[in-house]
């Protein structure tokens, strides 16, 4: 089969690799009908997250139908289905599971032991995402081997295109849960950073939460321009002052909420604290820029919350801990628990409350993945989201 195969820093290739097989009773080859590229898998095109090797396929967004299904599927998935498949492969049976803990599963990160070394307990098993989270191959493919496939898919109907569910995989639960985590009043400011797919994702789910104004920090105009269409302030970071212009919006109070919707590559350049984190990065120092978080400790209004749907990848230096303590911040964080929220928003799309697909700007064979992992890092032709199909 053609997949999009990990070679090293900035290489991506399709290429041909060995179809899946089923391996375990419980698992399920899935043929992909869409597929996407999502914002965490270019902190490995850049190689900023360990333990990805030579040959390893791409890829935790994906859907298609059910051709082969093992001998334990107790009755949940049979061969016709239509699935989206989560990018968090969970068993449904132990205890973090049992708590709807679904990133924490304790039995499907088959390397175990290597991520204990690195992180100390560990988290679920991921698609395609080094082998610190199990080295399962991703699902920019043309076909997926899913384990644990009884648990770890959503059915979806016939009546809802691909682009309307696709991102039931990741970045819409992604997105939900980063808002969810705030817990949102009527009275509340939510200030977004980051107006990427995850950015917008929160941007729809603070609306629909019943946030009083909800404000987002970007600069790039076309995502800057989604998220204005969806019911936010915008500021664009290069282009004004950040602090001002949330005093501005918050009598000077702060914003009782906010999200972290960039993660450990953040883009700003020209203050201190992010040239810090460049230069501590290049001599590898430090693994993850911060200029976010430290944003957003100093921002937020005292008493606030804190949500990091963002990915880091491992230290942080100069995190102002003692503002948050005196500040009385609650932070929360988290790889997403995807399960625990999709029967929820499948119903809200069903419903025509929430329609993803507007975040998606291209549309391309798989065979031209690797030309728009470039596009989509460098944002490039107002890509914002890529939509693969193999």
């Amino acid at each position: 089969m053609r997949a999009l195969v990990w070679h090293g820093k900035e290489d991506i290739r399709c290429e041909s690799v060995p179809d899946p097989r089923i391996e375990h009773p419980r698992d399920a080859i899935i043929r992909v009908s869409s597929c996407a590229i999502c914002g965490s898998d270019l902190h490995l095109y850049d190689n900023m997250i360990p333990a990805m090797q030579s040959g390893d396929v791409m890829g935790h967004e994906c859907m298609g139908e059910v051709v082969e299904v093992g001998s334990d599927m107790r009755g949940k998935l049979k061969v016709g289905d239509r699935v989206v498949v989560p990018f968090t492969i969970t068993c449904g049976e132990c205890w973090q599971c049992r708590r709807g803990n679904f990133s924490l599963c304790e039995t499907t990160n088959r390397n175990a032991a290597m991520q204990e070394k690195v992180f100390g307990r560990v988290g679920a098993g991921l698609f395609g995402y080094t082998h610190l989270t199990g080295g399962y191959p991703g699902g920019q493919a043309e076909y997926l081997r899913v384990p644990c496939a009884d648990e770890t898919h959503i059915k979806v109907p016939s009546t809802l295109t691909d682009e309307q569910v696709l991102f039931l995989s990741d970045i819409l639960p992604t997105g939900w849960q980063g808002a969810v985590q705030c817990d949102i009043q009527p009275t509340d400011t939510v200030a977004i950073w980051g107006a990427g797919p995850v950015g917008l994702m929160c941007v729809i789910s603070a609306v629909l939460l019943g946030a009083k104004q909800v404000i987002v920090i970007d600069r790039v105009p076309e995502r800057l321009a989604m998220a204005k269409a969806n019911g936010a302030i915008t500021i664009n970071f290069d282009e004004e002052s950040v602090m001002e212009r949330i005093d501005q919006l918050t009598d000077r109070k702060g914003p009782e909420k906010c999200i972290d919707a960039v993660g450990m590559e953040a883009h700003a350049t020209a203050t201190l604290d992010s040239v810090y984190d460049r230069v501590k990065q290049a001599v590898m120092l430090s693994s993850d820029r911060a200029h976010v978080l430290r944003e957003m400790v100093y921002l937020a209004r005292p008493g606030g919350v804190l949500s990091v749907p963002g990915v880091y990848g491992g230290l942080v230096d100069k995190f102002p801990m003692g503002l948050v303590m005196n500040k009385g911040l609650t932070i929360r964080t988290g790889q997403t628990h995807v399960r625990r929220w999709t029967d929820d928003l499948l119903r809200r799309i069903e419903e025509g409350q929430i329609d993803p697909s507007f975040v998606i700007t291209h549309t391309v064979p798989l065979e031209q993945g690797p030309a728009m992992y470039k596009t989509f890092r460098d944002k490039q032709d107002g890509c914002v989201k890529v939509v693969l199909k193999p």
